[in-house]
């Protein structure tokens, strides 16, 4: 049992890792591609999914690391 355990931890981790926000949006697009696949080709939905997911997920990291880099800057220049 605990190698089961340990290989759905693996799985959760290589497919959700630090962003489970990029994980629901790219499951999101996989279900809406294979809803329309049946209707009409679907194929187009993923790639504007997949550059959109990967702006937010670049936005969302820039936010968080920029307060960072300005409050650090700003006490060196002051020394």
């Amino acid at each position: 049992m605990r190698r089961v355990n340990a290989f759905l931890l693996g799985v959760w981790e290589f497919v959700v890792g630090d962003d489970w926000v990029t994980a629901v949006g790219v499951a999101l697009a996989l279900a809406l591609t294979a809803a329309l696949a049946d209707v009409i080709a679907a194929w187009w939905v993923m790639p504007p999914a997949v550059v959109g997911l990967l702006a937010l997920s670049v936005r969302r990291e820039v936010r968080r690391y920029l307060p960072r880099v300005r409050r650090s800057s700003s006490n060196t220049n002051e020394a």
